[in-house]
């Protein structure tokens, strides 16, 4: 009787396993399937391919047929060639002892093995592996399924506030996740910002952690931002890379990084969002940046971004609601993403800019020179009214460093992520 009975609990047992088996199997496959239906989705045909020698592959995808146009406000969506504005702006830049005297060209590792024809954009292929590496296609280019505050209970807050120089009081918006330290301008309807944003390859501790150096244009929870960033999730490596980000929702349901999601309309075919950025700066040696800027197109709406000398493309008025009319606060900075920050226990060693502290200056700590901004005076100017912030001071700091009254401010920011004050 024994027997028996231990003959059937196995073979029940049996039966469960390899049902299971068979339930991870289909699991599987439903996955792979998913997988192949959003490359085809994301990785339209290609005029010609460029591999290049850091792995990636560089698709020569028609202007016309580009991801952009899976976003239903832009299924008749006409493209424009270049902006409708000029703003005036400097010609020369300020030397003051902080910043190399020009930035170079910008420069990335792909351009060494081919160049994308007439009439095309570039775009650099996603890969099965980038996909397999993401927790959800559905947040595929945000920052995962929302995280929430434990505190309360939700993705973002307010009750941070700053104080411009003039004395106006800015309230502060921290989203569960972020950790950054930038510096804030805020009062006017701003139609473009710019700046010359030193690159670097700072220490990620995590695959799901990411670190950038950027400047943002916001309107409410609504932003489009660019810079550099290193995030091994979305790319499979700590290389650092050029990228472009909108939002309508504080990062949670809308928008994302470059051409993960359908909105951000390319019209360069020399420089392509999440290539490889070259060369880097170095501790102590040679020191690198990329210009940033954006700009508003009246007309239509539209946000261009410009990347050194190459205008890459626009968000389209028809994807945004606020920022359709002007944004009302800019800053420049850097950004970490980790589930590990703000009261987290251990605190990420993810690093922000260099991974130096902001007092280290010239050569060690990461800066953003000549922090531009263009109102409706439709003048390129440094802005009136600052401050610098940061939401982790003991993590990640910030300098506004001003040599003499001869000179202007040059922004450092930065940090190591943990250490002795931030645990």
């Amino acid at each position: 009787m024994v027997k028996r009975f231990i003959f059937i609990f196995l073979a029940l047992n049996l039966l469960v396993l390899s049902g299971g088996v068979d339930h991870a199997e289909a699991k599987a496959r439903r996955s792979f399937s998913e997988v192949d239906q959003k490359l085809k989705l994301l990785n339209k045909p290609a005029l010609k391919s460029i591999k290049s020698e850091d792995g990636d592959i560089i698709d020569c995808v028609d202007i016309y047929k580009q991801p952009a146009f899976d976003h239903p406000a832009l299924r008749n969506h006409t493209i424009q060639k270049k902006p409708n504005f000029n703003y005036s702006d400097e010609t020369l830049r300020t030397k003051n002892g902080s910043s190399s005297p020009a930035a170079p060209p910008l420069s990335q590792t792909w351009q060494k093995s081919g160049s994308c024809p007439e009439g095309t954009v570039a775009i650099r292929r996603t890969q099965r592996e980038d996909l397999l590496r993401v927790a959800s296609l559905e947040h595929l280019g945000r920052d995962g399924p929302p995280q929430y505050s434990s505190a309360l209970n939700t993705t973002y807050k307010n009750g941070s506030f700053v104080y411009l120089n003039n004395g106006t009081r800015v309230e502060i918006t921290e989203f569960a996740g972020h950790s950054s330290a930038f510096l804030i301008t805020a009062g006017y309807n701003y139609i473009g910002a710019r700046g010359f944003v030193n690159v670097w390859s700072p220490r990620v501790e995590s695959l799901d952690d990411y670190s950038s150096g950027q400047i943002w244009l916001k309107h409410g929870l609504e932003s489009v931002e660019a810079g550099w960033m290193v995030n091994p999730k979305l790319f499979g490596d700590t290389r650092t890379r050029l990228f472009g980000r909108w939002t309508l929702d504080g990062y949670q349901k809308t928008g994302c990084i470059n051409q993960f999601c359908a909105g951000f309309v390319q019209t360069s075919k020399r420089v392509a969002l999440g290539a490889v950025i070259e060369p880097l700066s170095q501790r102590g040696g040679a020191q690198y940046e990329i210009s940033i800027r954006m700009d508003h197109d009246p007309d239509s709406g539209s946000w261009w971004l410009q990347a050194g000398d190459e205008i890459l493309g626009y968000w389209p008025g028809s994807i945004l609601n606020y920022l359709r009319q002007s944004a009302i606060v800019v800053q420049w900075g850097g950004d970490v993403y980790s589930q590990k920050v703000k009261g987290s226990k251990p605190h990420t060693a993810t690093a922000m800019g260099s991974g130096e502290w902001p007092t280290g200056l010239w050569g060690i700590a990461s800066y953003i020179n000549q922090p531009r901004i263009v109102d409706y005076s439709l003048q390129v100017k440094y802005p009136e009214w600052v401050h610098s912030f940061s939401e982790e001071p003991d993590c990640y700091a910030t300098y506004n460093y001003q040599k003499s009254l001869a000179f202007e401010p040059v922004f450092y920011f930065g940090g190591p992520g943990r250490n002795k004050y931030c645990t």
